[in-house]
């Protein structure tokens, strides 16, 4: 907890754990508030876990959420409610504390001097700079709207896409303006979680700073995108900055909708409830693996589209081979409940698949979607379609690998950008945005109908900064991207089946058979994710070197015949 106190009776903080408000209580706190909506992220806790521990601490607890940059007058007047009605001081919180300390800023603006607010805000440690035109029209003053600052190239999102383009376009215009915007200090690398989780890797190795990551020559603004201004060319931030773009790539990820499962976020971590999708549980999936010798272990994928189709199979068949290895795997009951038909969607790597769900003698439940889970009782409820008929049923567990439904960003969902489905409508060829020309995206929160994987933003990267470089000098788009994903399916320790395809299920296989082949368990495939795919990550994609993940260039121009 990072408590930042703003006036004597109000202190924003950063998002709060449920053990931090008995903390809160004791450094005098009598209400907290909480202004962040719940599922924003992994590892938020609910509100109601927060408002279950002031009840607990004799701490008064309102619940007042809104999305970044979305303050709307029926929020800010509740908030003036609380100034005026609640003991003080007041402690409210939201994923930075941004968001707090704003609207406090313009609760107090028609009391206090901008001048004031800022310098309070200032001293806490929040740069509200861009919001002294709001303070002082609300404080009665009026001020023309500056311009804001622009880039050739602004990029949204810090994750494996956003700082890859960044990359590609610096090595082939190394003078040209390029902003990131990327509100997290830690870089993940997401593919070694599935390693952590069978004790191959320590979590540390899969996390760096985000300073460390982004190539020399990039800006890195550090905030919350709050929405897009493409007919001005502009993107806001959730503290009321303003930044201009020639050419926008848009590359933020997907959400992990965890709380789309009842109960699920309240048991994940205990109750033998865990999942390789978050940095801080792909231990504890080890952990239980190790525990076990008998019982129960349940495996779930959710409805496409999520992130590396194979990942949520993966932990099965690296839990089931520690079992094996162990000699327990015999009194062990293995079921793979997906909610899908299929066990992998390109059927050429299914016999292989097979033959280790023959191996490990594990159940294959398909159409079964998890909806809710009693952690505490260790039931899990299914919801179960058998053509047009859906019923449910319950399964008890000892243990249970979850990944979560997966769908676009709020952010992304309520902005101009987003097709009906919520995610970044770009063309699958040219990853240019259907409606905006001077805009592209990317990775796992765009449009495009391929596998979601780091392999796919690999080659997306080079199409974007290619036609991104086009489009601003004035020149026709020249890269198309094929729906190239790639899904190491780790079947044991020390083998993988290489599923490498790209639009429509079509084999891209990388290497020649001879050297691996991807529809047989390899070693060779298992040293490519272990030893050789980090490096390449860290230091190929991230420093513009596109290790065969040249685009697909056509050479007309404008001007050309």
């Amino acid at each position: 907890m990072e408590i930042k106190p703003i006036a004597p009776s109000f202190a924003a903080s950063p998002q709060i754990q449920p053990s931090d408000v008995a903390l809160a209580a004791e450094a005098g706190y009598k209400t907290i508030v909480c202004n962040r909506p719940d599922g924003e992220a992994d590892d938020q806790p609910p509100a109601s876990e927060i408002a279950e521990a002031a009840r607990a601490a004799g701490v008064e607890f309102r619940f007042l959420p809104f999305k970044p940059g979305m303050i709307s007058d029926d929020t800010l007047r509740a908030f003036e409610d609380v100034l005026k009605t609640c003991k003080g001081p007041v402690l409210a919180y939201c994923r930075t504390g941004t968001r707090s300390s704003t609207l406090w800023a313009l609760a107090r603006a028609d009391m206090l001097s901008p001048d004031a607010i800022l310098s309070a805000t200032a001293q806490a440690g929040y740069d509200l700079s861009a919001l002294r035109p709001r303070l002082e029209q609300r404080f009665g003053m009026d001020v023309q709207r500056a311009q804001p600052e622009g880039f050739d190239v602004l990029i949204v999102g810090g994750g494996a896409g956003g700082v890859a383009t960044a990359a590609s376009i610096l090595k082939r215009r190394p003078h040209a303006s390029v902003a990131i915007i990327e509100p997290r200090e830690e870089h993940y690398y997401q593919p070694g979680w599935t390693l952590v989780g069978a004790g191959i890797f320590d979590k540390s190795q899969t996390v760096r700073r985000m300073g460390d990551v982004l190539p020399d020559g990039v800006k890195w603004i550090h905030g919350a995108v709050a929405g897009f201004l493409p007919d001005t060319n502009e993107v806001t931030l959730e503290n009321g900055a303003r930044y201009g773009y020639e050419v926008l790539v848009v590359s933020p990820g997907l959400k992990l909708a965890w709380e789309a499962v009842q109960g699920l976020p309240e048991t994940l971590g205990k109750n033998g409830v865990t999942s390789n999708y978050r940095f801080d549980l792909a231990p504890y999936t080890y952990e239980l693996t190790q525990q076990m010798r008998k019982g129960k272990a349940l495996f779930t994928q959710p409805p496409m589209p999520i992130k590396c189709a194979g990942a949520p199979q993966k932990v099965m068949y690296l839990s089931s081979d520690y079992w094996l290895r162990a000699g327990v795997l015999k009194d062990i009951e293995v079921e793979f409940c997906n909610a899908g038909g299929v066990l992998f969607g390109v059927p050429d790597y299914v016999p292989a698949l097979m033959e280790y769900v023959h191996k490990y003698n594990a159940q294959l439940s398909f159409f079964h979607n998890l909806i809710k889970v009693d952690g505490e009782n260790k039931v899990a409820t299914f919801e179960v379609t058998d053509g047009e008929t859906k019923s449910t049923v319950e399964k008890e567990f000892d243990m249970m690998h979850v990944c979560p439904p997966q769908t676009g960003l709020d952010f992304i969902k309520a902005s101009p950008l987003a097709d009906a489905a919520g995610w970044v409508d770009v063309d699958q060829a040219t990853l240019q945005h259907r409606k905006f020309p001077n805009v592209f995206g990317l990775g796992d929160g765009c449009s495009t109908p391929n596998a979601k994987t780091v392999a796919a933003v690999r080659k997306q990267a080079p199409v974007v900064a290619v036609n991104a470089l086009a489009v601003l000098d004035g020149q026709e788009l020249v890269a198309q991207y094929d729906g190239y994903g790639s899904c190491p399916l780790t079947v044991e320790r020390g083998k993988i089946v290489l599923a490498e395809f790209g639009y429509g299920g079509k084999l891209l296989p990388s290497f020649p058979e001879w050297v691996i082949d991807g529809k047989k368990p390899s070693r060779r495939a298992w040293f490519l994710k272990e030893r050789i795919l980090p490096p390449v990550y860290w230091q190929g994609m991230f420093r513009g070197r596109e290790y065969l993940a040249a685009p697909h260039v056509s050479f007309k121009k404008i001007g050309t015949d």
